[in-house]
């Protein structure tokens, strides 16, 4: 059997995992977060791509991909969360499930990062769990490929 491909997209200082703000992303690098994905994906029959970037208009390419290609998503768009409409748009015209997922839980944190303009056009979203969030959006993908 084929293994189903699926995207973990990230966004904006994602690639700094590791290094920036420990206290709140958690001691785990981005290589660390990739393993992490592909691995997991590979228990579940997935084949995780993962991809990183701080560019508004690649990650809307990339959703346009997955659109595109029925390719089901775990997105953590960062601070694109809460004000990229561009974003929000490309997400609106997913074709196959998309989880929206945060290191962090926004709405412990600070009032801007209350609002997601991602959410109301996700599958679900998964918050709050550091990069163990990852692991339950993949599990919540696999569980939604099923029904």
């Amino acid at each position: 059997m084929t293994a189903r491909r699926v995207l973990v997209l990230n966004g904006p200082n994602l690639g700094r995992l590791g290094s920036r703000e420990p206290d709140v992303y958690g001691a785990t690098s981005y290589a660390g977060l990739v393993d992490t994905c592909q691995a997991l994906g590979k228990e579940l029959g997935f084949d995780v791509e993962v991809r990183e970037t701080n560019d508004e208009g690649e990650l809307i390419r990339w959703l346009h991909e997955a659109a595109d290609g029925s390719i089901p998503v775990v997105l953590n768009p960062g601070a694109f969360t809460h004000y990229s409409y561009g974003m929000r748009d490309a997400a609106a015209q997913r074709t196959a499930p998309l989880i929206e997922v945060h290191i962090s839980n926004p709405y412990a944190r600070e009032e801007f990062r209350h609002t997601s303009v991602v959410a109301p056009v996700a599958t679900g979203t998964v918050a709050g769990f550091g990069i163990g969030s990852y692991r339950l959006a993949l599990r919540a993908l696999a569980d939604e490929l099923t029904d």
